[in-house]
């Protein structure tokens, strides 16, 4: 009976190391944890981390895609590029799809934000938080306002992201390691979902689909380079990996004389094409269709039944995906009818729109002429939101100003970098891929 028992323990034991804890949600017993702020990562995370040829304190950058519940940790190999090192569901995120705007609204963040050490609460009646920057730049120069907003633990959400506290307690460790390491700013990247020509299609009537394709920009510069892009925002638009000829940036004001590199150009343009298809041929199965994004409370409606037995405080919101639906648009007005005759209001963020195209065109290499005679129309304009390039990258010179990570003084187990490392031009890191 004994060796039964052995035997089941040795089991149990090798499933669990086989399990990857970086890959989905876990549920740990956190109330042992003394020190919290210091606790650090899992055996397991280390061994993927070296598997995946990253260092411990190598940089990170924090991606969020609301409509799926995902919040996913990606790290800087050796080689400067970034791959998913972790992926968590999110507890709970409150409000709709689209951004927050106003104080009170229960919306949850989109954007882009960097966030510093200051960003860390280690004393969060949350467990534990890191504020996620809102309003940066590109909020305030639109008017957006709010406070607190929040990736924290505990599982309840009015406006921020919510995680289980056995996953704030791994998120915050993976920044503080980063912090330890040098990185000076981590960028988050709040999005509404995955911006592929599925999704963007789907979303398309949308009251939101123009905001969503500028971050589109950004999400696209990161597909292509695999790096956090550089954020700026002018003329209350988000811009991404601009070089500048003269000036500088203003939130509010006139951009300045800037250019994409020619090399990302090219790049982007490769990746447009392969999208433009994509989406012409999910807009043909979409004719005549609109998306029901569903509210809270739809959400967390399909997940009653996962709360049963669980503490009280255990309150997930679900997934838009699950609880969203695809509609013929005879079929959704009638519904807004009897939503309205109820005085119920509207899904925020889905109205039937005119067809406005949400495919982006392909960047434009130089804007030469000034903006009062070239409005801020072209997508390399529309970037991100952050309030200034996350200081975890930087330019590898003056005449190719496109995000580089800075090499991490511990990524080479104390040995000099090699030059190479330091002076091969960015695009030369991914052109073979």
């Amino acid at each position: 009976m004994r060796l039964r028992h052995i035997a089941l323990l040795a089991c149990t034991a090798l499933m669990l190391a086989g399990c990857n804890e970086t890959l989905e949600t876990v549920e740990r017993d956190v109330s042992h944890v003394k020190n919290k702020v210091e606790y650090p990562l899992a055996p397991s995370i280390l061994a993927e981390m070296d598997k995946k040829n990253m260092d411990r304190n190598a940089p990170i950058m924090i991606r969020i895609f609301k409509e799926e519940g995902k919040l996913e940790i990606w790290k800087a190999k050796r080689d400067n590029r970034f791959d998913v090192i972790a992926s968590y569901d999110i507890c709970a995120w409150s409000g709709k799809l689209g951004p927050k705007v106003k104080e009170g609204d229960r919306q949850a963040p989109e954007g882009f934000y960097n966030l510093t050490p200051a960003h860390l609460n280690p004393n969060s009646k949350y467990y534990l938080a890191i504020n996620t920057g809102f309003p940066n730049r590109y909020d305030q120069a639109n008017g957006r306002n709010g406070t607190n907003l929040m990736i924290h633990g505990a599982c309840s959400s009015s406006g921020c992201y919510s995680m289980t506290d056995a996953q704030v307690l791994e998120i915050y460790g993976f920044a503080r390691d980063a912090f330890k390491g040098g990185q000076k700013s981590v960028q988050l990247q709040a999005l509404p979902f995955r911006m592929t020509a599925e999704n963007m299609a789907r979303h398309s009537k949308s009251e939101h689909s123009e905001f969503w394709k500028m971050l589109k920009v950004g999400y696209d510069n990161f597909e292509v380079t695999k790096r956090p892009p550089e954020v700026n925002v002018c003329e209350k638009k988000y811009v991404f990996n601009q070089q500048v000829a003269g000036g500088q940036f203003n939130a509010a004001g006139a951009c300045p004389q800037m250019s994409t590199p020619p090399a990302l150009v090219s790049a982007l343009s490769s990746y447009e094409k392969t999208y433009e298809l994509a989406y012409a041929k999910e807009t043909k199965k979409l004719d005549g269709m609109v998306w029901y994004d569903p509210s809270e409370g739809e959400r967390k409606a399909i997940v009653a039944e996962k709360r049963k037995g669980r503490d009280p405080a255990y309150a997930p919101t679900g997934s838009a995906l699950k609880a969203g639906k695809l509609m013929k648009e005879t079929e959704f007005a009638a519904l807004m009818e009897k939503k309205a005759a109820k005085g119920l209001s509207a899904p925020a963020t889905t109205a039937i729109a005119s067809a406005a195209n949400p495919r982006i065109t392909t960047p434009q290499t130089v804007m030469t002429q000034p903006t009062a005679a070239r409005p801020v129309v072209a997508p390399t304009i529309m970037a991100s939101a952050a309030p200034a390039p996350a200081p975890s990258i930087q330019p590898v010179n003056a005449g190719q100003s496109v995000p580089v990570p800075t090499v991490n003084p511990l990524a080479f187990a104390g040995t000099t970098p090699p030059d190479d490392a330091q002076k091969k031009p960015f695009w030369k890191f991914w052109a073979k891929q």
